[in-house]
């Protein structure tokens, strides 16, 4: 009955989650640093 009540050591819920947070700080970057990425590439055409 004890085995029922063990909860050391991490669920694949609680790495599901983990996840989702990494992807989520990754998709946010990556929108914030495009938009930055692009305005510098049409910066640098324009002096073309």
């Amino acid at each position: 009955m004890d085995d029922l009540t063990n909860e050391s050591g991490a669920t694949a819920v609680e790495y599901g989650l983990f996840l989702a947070l990494i992807a989520g700080v990754i998709i946010g970057t990556v929108a914030i640093l495009g938009t930055e990425v692009l305005g510098l590439f049409q910066s640098v055409e324009g002096r073309f």
